[in-house]
């Protein structure tokens, strides 16, 4: 089993018209056993910047604080939040930083940029960025959330289609994976508010 897997994971990004979703499962496992059920892979950034981290559970945790006291110094220094693309170069350049020994996390960013205009975005542990204009998935059950995305992605879709299609693309999904699961966390994000919902799912 490799390391990325000793957690399990699941997450999607999804664009819509002026918004986008994001949304993960809730397992915690070791190897086959559970160990939680309300466990979170998605923080906020800022209000409009979302960042979702699969992979190994631990190193998602110290990832994600030093990219915290990153995007503070920032917001101290600059006086303004992070643009999404600014945020994914400095994610990019940390994992980059380590590659001889890196973080092994898979991370998503998601945010709302100049205009209104969501920004997508995945890459892998020594942070080789790979864009995309519709959705990006990450974590154990990726395979099956290509195939789910891939079939119900829709352009330009409203807020409550948006959030419709990324929950049932990771529903289906992570039926098909036994490493992640036990329900889903998704927030959908229009540049007014953020709504965050609860899924439940196959406790199995």
């Amino acid at each position: 089993m490799s390391i990325f897997e000793y957690n399990g994971s699941a997450l999607v990004a999804m664009v819509g018209k002026n918004c986008f979703a994001i949304a993960s499962d809730r397992r915690l496992g070791v190897q086959l056993q559970t160990i939680a059920t309300d466990f979170q892979r998605i923080s906020k950034i800022h209000d409009r910047l979302f960042l979702g981290l699969s992979g190994l559970a631990t190193d998602a945790q110290t990832l994600y604080q030093r990219l915290v006291f990153r995007h503070k110094l920032y917001q101290l220094r600059e006086e303004r939040d992070m643009k999404p693309e600014t945020f994914a170069s400095l994610v990019s350049a940390i994992l980059y930083e380590k590659r001889f020994g890196p973080y092994f996390c898979q991370p998503v960013i998601a945010g709302l940029g100049d205009e209104d205009k969501p920004f997508i975005c995945t890459m892998d542990s020594i942070g080789a960025k790979e864009l995309a204009k519709d959705f990006v998935v990450a974590g154990t059950a990726s395979e099956s959330l290509y195939g789910a995305c891939e079939s119900m992605f829709k352009e330009n879709v409203e807020p409550e289609e948006l959030f419709e299609t990324v929950s049932q693309a990771l529903l289906a999904s992570v039926d098909r994976d036994c490493l992640s699961g036990w329900g889903g966390h998704v927030y959908v994000v229009t540049p007014t508010e953020v709504k965050e919902r609860i899924l439940k799912g196959r406790m199995d």
